[in-house]
């Protein structure tokens, strides 16, 4: 059963409407008092995201510092409600530049008014499809301003000649789109620069506030990272478009160009693990995701190939022969994106697919078996009466020698009443955080096969009265590990075929980072 929204809000966290939009005539214009009143002031928000309020369900969902509910009158799909959420902060993101927040949708109200009248047409969503919105709805979206670093790296390319202010451009564009990630979605290809641009660019000047620039009267000139281009105009008509939007592959159009052919892949993981105090594992589970940005020309078919044990087993039986040995994995939950070939997968398991352009989400997946830890925690804390605890907090690496992860976070919590501490730590840096009553220690970088010891003493504010004893919550920790995977999932192979049978490049990444990993104390 699909979702049938009789009405959308979009409220700051005061309570305040940003914008509405009412889709069914079943509910009143007031049902946003309702939602204040019976949710938001009786601080229930943190609590079930579904509630029933005279005889209405609400939805709700907060993205940053905006509260996204929705409003039905009669039964409806749950997730499928909250799917067209996320599919949609996703969808504004996408316009807005990457930011979706109050600012956001006070600078571009108009564009999401048009925005949700195409996406959900009498309640029911539509395609939210930013490839194939953006055919046909090409107002951009009022961006964030460019940040302090992307403005130290800009400078200015004064150059002679045509050739060379081209061969500039198709330098650095490249490297603009690929790894700082700048925003040139409306820009489809450079189709002239006039001969006498070496002048407009010589006269040309960066003032304080904005980038602007006095170029040739006729042209409209654009900075990108470190390259002046001159885009096409964003305005003409896109043609067969309705075709593309109703085709089989409607999420992405015909007649992409790219000079230099790049396919970049990260499989990022997220650990999830429940420790006892004595180090056997409670719960753990791995949920991960698989991420694709494509710069591909034409209509290309990508094959992607995992070692994992389904599809080993039945590449094994098509060819006749024994599986490899090796270590596989079993993938539970997964979810695919819609471009993926479903019957070939059914058939062959293999994930086959013809990529949207840009950046999106190729599959997510969960593992329950055969989680690598990349980190054991070893505490002892013992309570010395009740003025002074003595902690000892030992974390050991476990993934390679040769890895090392980022940003590594311990949280000991510590209790109410502490009122000193004293630290030693064999690496990084630890102090005590009064407002989450906790011992942060904080590693930046942190070899593999190393271990590294905290030792504290904390003393108390002594009380005459008696309290209850301390609860001892769990030890939290944060932490990023490039190349290495908790699951052992690996890419064997990435295949590219498109008719004119250019050569690609492809680039694969593997990040792990804590979900949530406690262990009790």
């Amino acid at each position: 059963m699909p979702v049938a929204a009789s009405a959308v809000y979009f409220l700051n966290l005061r309570g305040d409407v940003l914008i509405n939009r009412l889709y069914r005539d079943d509910v009143g214009g007031n049902m946003v008092d309702a939602f204040r009143t019976h949710i938001m002031q009786t601080k229930e928000l943190g609590t079930c995201p579904v509630r029933q309020i005279g005889g209405c369900s609400f939805f709700y969902m907060r993205i940053s510092n905006v509260y996204i509910v929705i409003v039905v009158s009669n039964n409806a799909n749950v997730a499928c409600a909250f799917k067209f959420v996320v599919e949609a902060v996703a969808l504004f993101r996408s316009y807005f530049g990457g930011s979706f927040d109050e600012d956001a949708i006070r600078n571009n109200f108009v564009l999401i008014y048009e925005l949700l009248d195409e996406i959900m047409d009498f309640g029911y969503p539509q395609n939210l499809s930013p490839e194939i919105l953006k055919l046909y709805i090409t107002q951009e979206g009022v961006r964030s301003p460019f940040s302090s670093k992307v403005r130290q790296q800009t400078l200015l390319l004064v150059v002679t000649s045509y050739h060379e202010v081209r061969a500039q451009i198709d330098k650095l564009l490249c490297f603009s789109l690929h790894y700082l990630d700048v925003n040139v979605e409306k820009m489809e290809c450079i189709t002239c620069i006039l001969p006498n641009m070496s002048r407009a660019l010589s006269q040309a000047k960066l003032p304080s506030l904005g980038w602007l620039v006095r170029s040739h009267p006729t042209s409209s000139l654009f900075l990108v990272d470190k390259a002046w281009v001159l885009p096409m105009p964003t305005d003409r008509p896109v043609p067969n478009a309705t075709l593309q939007v109703t085709g089989a592959v409607g999420w992405r159009r015909e007649g992409l160009v790219y000079k230099k052919n790049e396919v970049f892949l990260d499989i990022v993981e997220s650990v999830n693990l429940l420790m006892s105090s004595k180090g056997s594992v409670l719960r753990c589970d791995v949920t991960g995701k698989i991420l694709m940005k494509c710069f591909l020309s034409g209509m290309p078919d990508l094959k992607l190939g995992l070692n994992d044990k389904i599809g080993l087993e039945k590449e094994a039986q098509l060819k006749s022969r024994p599986t490899k040995s090796g270590k596989t994995i079993e993938l539970d939950d997964v979810t695919f994106h819609q471009c993926v070939n479903l019957t070939r997968f059914n058939s062959e398991k293999t994930v086959s697919f013809v990529p949207p352009d840009g950046e999106f989400e190729l599959m997510k997946y969960r593992i329950t078996e055969g989680v690598n830890l990349p980190f054991k925690v070893l505490p002892t804390i013992k309570e010395l009466g009740r003025s002074r605890i003595e902690v000892n907090v030992k974390v050991k690496s476990v993934f390679g020698a040769k890895m090392f992860a980022l940003g590594v976070v311990v949280k000991i919590p510590v209790p109410k009443q502490t009122a000193k501490t004293n630290f030693t730590v064999t690496s990084g840096r630890a102090k005590y955080n009064a407002s989450i009553d906790c011992l942060v220690w904080k590693i930046r970088k942190f070899p593999g096969q190393t271990e590294s010891t905290l030792s504290a003493e904390v003393e108390l504010i002594s009380t005459t009265t008696e309290k209850k004893s301390w609860t001892r919550p769990p030890i939290q920790m944060e932490f990023q590990v490039p190349m290495f995977t908790a699951s052992g999932l690996r890419v064997r192979f990435l295949k590219v075929w498109e008719k004119s049978g250019y050569n690609t490049v492809e680039w694969v990444r593997y990040i792990t980072k804590a979900g949530s990993y406690e262990i009790r104390c």
